[in-house]
């Protein structure tokens, strides 16, 4: 678990299962802050002092897996890539590939930061992939929805209220999760091009039969970037459906090597070029994760509009899912606050993912035009604003950080 600045005073709690979570909030009557493994400690608005640090790291392990079902229960605290380890005997996996899982982002830590990869494209994010959760409210309350229960809390559903609430709302303890079966065989096609040019033909593959597992274009900064797409299927399908595909994107599309094995956690710096040729997917995650001395912003628009939404902003280095409109950028901290405001124009929404040290940068744009959804759910849900204080500042979402906002 790694703390941020204004944790280090707090009083750390570290449950082990339902219980002990349930009695943790019990025996506190203070502001609480959510940690897991530390991989997105930054993201989002700084968290204001709390009393208390929740370390779900403690919550780990495999509830229940039904092989059959292509279902499995576990604790939130558990990282995806030991359970993706878990699973492989079995020939399944969580159909998900943020780069953070290589650097052991915990099940409930990819939920709360609304995080996802590539994949995404076809299988979503974990939004769409979780069918059932447990959370344990500021008031000590546990609440289910999913799963084996017929009917979800007070008619919310849990899970895609937590998705994206950065602690905000409540403890996840348990998460039942939709597995795929692992493909038999992965290939990526890289296409050196214009975002433009990326863009055109991602209408092409995406307008016929082609079914790629991933569509994305990538930018080091330097010149053009590449179109990287990626084809999952049976062995004796993939080479037909590759042959398919090369004479859409023309001639420059060539086949990379796919490694085997995890990719590393890496951040982006020396030996990019070789890290690019050896595995682009690698290269991809690196430059979501961006470097010390810019600020890493996350974009969400219509896959239509990001391509001109991308051309308006300085960003130095670029991922962009043009089937799926999110975008990853990197960016002087200087540049964030006009960002923010040429997303939202463009009725976009984005994120603060990572800063400088010392950087001012305002971690969310203007206020949406749903916040007056966001602080009923808040008030619903922790109204007394235990959890995250600060985490969606300049907006407020309790009457506190209102007043702090004045």
């Amino acid at each position: 678990m790694t703390l941020e600045p204004n944790q280090k005073s707090a009083t750390t709690l570290r449950p082990t299962d339902l219980r002990s979570v349930r009695d943790a909030l019990l025996d506190t009557a203070g502001t609480v802050s959510i940690a897991g493994a530390g991989t997105a400690a930054d993201w989002a608005g700084s968290l204001e002092p709390v009393e208390a640090v929740l370390d779900t790291t403690g919550l780990t392990g495999v509830i229940t897996h039904n092989p059959g079902d292509m279902t499995v229960s576990v604790l939130a605290g558990t990282p995806l890539r030991a359970l993706t380890e878990e699973l492989a005997p079995h020939g399944q996996h969580v159909s998900y590939d943020a780069a953070r899982v290589a650097d052991g982002a915990t099940v409930g830590g990819l939920i709360a930061t609304a995080d996802a990869g590539p994949a995404a494209l076809v299988f979503g994010s974990l939004r769409d992939l979780v069918i059932g959760v447990t959370i344990v409210l500021a008031d000590g309350t546990v609440a289910r929805s999913g799963g084996h229960v017929i009917k979800n809390v007070a008619g919310y559903d849990l899970a895609k209220l937590l998705h994206g609430s950065y602690g905000t709302l409540g403890v996840l303890v348990e998460v039942v999760l939709r597995l795929h079966p692992v493909p038999k065989r992965t290939a990526t096609l890289v296409v050196d091009c214009s975002l433009s040019d990326a863009a055109e033909q991602a209408a092409r593959v995406l307008g016929g039969q082609y079914e790629p597992a991933a569509l994305e274009w990538v930018s080091a900064g330097a010149g053009d970037g590449q179109l990287l797409l990626r084809v999952e299927g049976t062995e004796s399908a993939l080479s037909a459906r590759l042959q398919q595909l090369r004479e859409v994107l023309g001639a420059g599309a060539q086949e990379a090597a796919e490694p085997a094995g995890e990719r590393p956690a890496r951040r982006a710096g020396a030996d990019e070029s070789a890290a690019r040729a050896a595995d682009p997917w690698a290269h991809h995650a690196t430059l979501v994760r961006g470097t010390s001395d810019l600020a890493v912003l996350r974009i969400g628009a219509l896959p239509s509009a990001l391509p001109g939404l991308l051309a308006d902003l300085p960003a130095t280095t670029v991922t962009a899912g043009l089937g799926t409109g999110v975008a990853t950028v990197s960016l002087a901290p200087e540049a964030v606050a006009d960002a923010h405001a040429v997303v939202h124009a463009a009725g976009g929404t984005s994120v603060l993912r990572a800063r400088p040290a010392a950087s001012d940068a305002p971690a969310w744009g203007p206020p949406p035009s749903a916040i007056a959804v966001l602080r009923a759910v808040k008030a619903e849900f922790d109204p007394r604003g235990r959890f995250g204080p600060g985490r969606f500042a300049p907006w407020p979402l309790t009457r506190n950080e209102e007043k702090g906002s004045r």
